[in-house]
């Protein structure tokens, strides 16, 4: 690969993101909380907000249908800070050698909603090394829709051929294949450097 620059997801490869960091304070029972992601908070319900939905409409029409779950529902956007757990350090220190050797453009690509990201923005001091970042919640659109990285492509004038796209999710990487990207799924920090040593992307 004759690559000029490297697209990362957020969360799940340089951040630490889980609901279960609150639910599991606020659930006695395993099963009762898993109940809770299966068919209440679901994956489905939660994507729908990094397409872009206000958090308030998102979570008062939740409350609507199951109101035996008011106070767990509040709590999925009403503690949502707690959900982070922080930097995936591994990664970022991976970032930062990218960063230090200034041989490739630094690029990110995330499914989050708009109301929550500056909260990132904040928290995350190495979200300000990059070039740009393309934030499904403000273009109303997710990973793995093409238009998404086709908006990525277009407004950074990507090269497809010599980008590399960088995600936990292995949809997300087939979509980024689809549009002429490369594109690796990520595994863990240490996968991740001997891929990017294998191909001479670190030095």
């Amino acid at each position: 690969m004759n690559l000029n620059t490297i697209i990362f997801d957020q969360g799940g490869v340089l951040i630490d993101w889980n609901p279960e960091y609150v639910f599991r304070e606020i659930f006695d029972d395993e099963q009762e909380m898993r109940y809770f992601f299966d068919h209440i908070c679901t994956h489905d319900w939660n994507i729908q907000q990094d397409a872009g939905r206000p958090l308030a409409e998102a979570t008062e029409w939740l409350v609507q249908e199951r109101p035996d779950y008011e106070p767990h529902i509040r709590a999925y956007y009403g503690r949502w800070r707690e959900m982070l757990g922080g930097a995936i350090e591994e990664t970022v220190a991976i970032l930062d050698e990218l960063r230090q050797q200034d041989t490739h453009r630094l690029l990110a690509l995330t499914n989050w909603a708009h109301e929550t990201f500056p909260v990132a923005l904040e928290q995350y001091d190495f979200l300000h090394w990059f070039e740009g970042i393309v934030v499904s919640g403000e273009e109303k659109l997710i990973k793995p829709d093409p238009r998404i990285y086709q908006t990525l492509i277009e407004r950074y004038a990507v090269q497809p051929q010599h980008a590399l796209f960088i995600d936990d999710n292995a949809n997300n990487v087939a979509g980024a294949q689809d549009v002429g990207l490369h594109a690796v799924r990520f595994e863990s920090p240490a996968q991740l450097r001997n891929f990017f040593q294998a191909h001479k992307i670190l030095q």
